[in-house]
């Protein structure tokens, strides 16, 4: 039995991976401010502990009086194209917030670091699907504090000997999903756009091409990552290999929601047009494992949706930066 913190382990990939450490015989901690997740994601056998990862003090003291044997960090506020207008906040919670865990592990001898990047990293790639060796070009705030990361790792690597193994999921999607925000998840806000009766919301034309990856095709493998010696000090990109364009993605939500497709076009906003990566390296690290169609992924999380119910979109308070800001997100 290893003893494992787990940040963001009350959030939606968090969750998942907790639960699949803990089928494993691990000890897991999850830390966890609530700011994205919910208490009734935690796994039951896991210890909770309500905090911020730029809460120092409390980081620190963690990872003192536990003497964790590996971190996955998950913690993160997600939101790529909201990224642009609140630049402070994101930068303070997903690199300033990563630092603190990362200079934490260092000092308490940590075994392995893993984090979970993501593909914004790449950005608007000319090579198509986008491999581990393709240049990263982030093109959003977002993706540049996660490069920002997976760099300083890299160098604690070589100055301090901390293992570390990145993981660069895409468009992930499944149950526990926080359908209620509105600036991130797509997936999820087409659901709980259904279930209130409104149109489906789509930015442009549609045409944005993304492979959507359901969640229990990632969490076993990003759980399993510390048993595996090759994938040490690596990086893998992670999730579906099947691209679809936005308006696929309506037309398939709507059928797994049992609705008639009803889509509302607004302006299209500053983002990467097409986005989808190659997952050659984590399938010869890994072995092959069955992935399930975005059919069975949208149905599976359908029916927990229906289950759970509509929630609320409120909106982000601590707008930085109000130039070209969407107005879609002002309504």
């Amino acid at each position: 039995m290893s003893k494992i913190l787990v940040t963001g382990g009350a959030g939606f990939i968090g969750s998942h991976v907790a639960e699949e450490l803990v089928k494993r015989g691990h000890a897991v901690t999850v830390l966890d401010d609530l700011s994205g997740g919910f208490t009734d994601n935690v796994v039951a056998r896991a210890e909770f502990i309500q905090g911020s990862i730029n809460d120092v003090e409390l980081v620190n003291q963690l990872f003192e009086q536990i003497q964790f044997d590996y971190v996955y960090h998950l913690a993160a506020y997600a939101a790529e194209g909201l990224s642009h207008f609140i630049k402070r906040f994101n930068y303070h919670n997903n690199l300033i917030g990563s630092v603190n865990l990362i200079n934490a592990a260092v000092n308490t001898g940590v075994k392995c670091f893993v984090f979970t990047s993501s593909i914004a990293v790449y950005g608007a790639s000319p090579e198509l699907p986008m491999t581990e060796e393709t240049p990263a070009h982030p093109e959003d705030p977002y993706g540049i504090a996660k490069l920002a990361v997976e760099q300083e790792l890299k160098v604690c690597k070589e100055m301090f000997g901390l293992d570390y193994i990145i993981f660069r999921p895409h468009n992930v999607y499944g149950e526990r999903q926080n359908i209620g925000d509105k600036y991130r998840n797509v997936v999820g806000i087409f659901m709980n756009q259904i279930l209130q009766g409104k149109p489906m919301t789509v930015f442009g034309d549609g045409s944005q091409t993304r492979a959507f990856s359901y969640i229990g095709d990632l969490a076993p493998i990003i759980a399993e990552s510390i048993d595996v010696p090759a994938a040490y000090n690596q990086i893998f990109n992670i999730g579906a290999d099947q691209p679809y364009s936005v308006k696929e993605l309506a037309q398939a939500v709507a059928q797994a929601m049992g609705v008639e497709p009803q889509i509302a076009y607004k302006p299209a906003r500053n983002e990467v047009l097409n986005a989808y990566s190659s997952h050659e390296k984590v399938q010869r690290v890994f072995g092959q494992h069955k992935l399930h169609s975005l059919e069975e992924g949208l149905g599976r999380m359908a029916q927990w949706v229906k289950q759970h119910g509509a929630r609320s979109s409120s909106k982000f308070e601590n707008i930085e930066v109000t130039k070209n800001f969407p107005k879609a997100w002002l309504e």
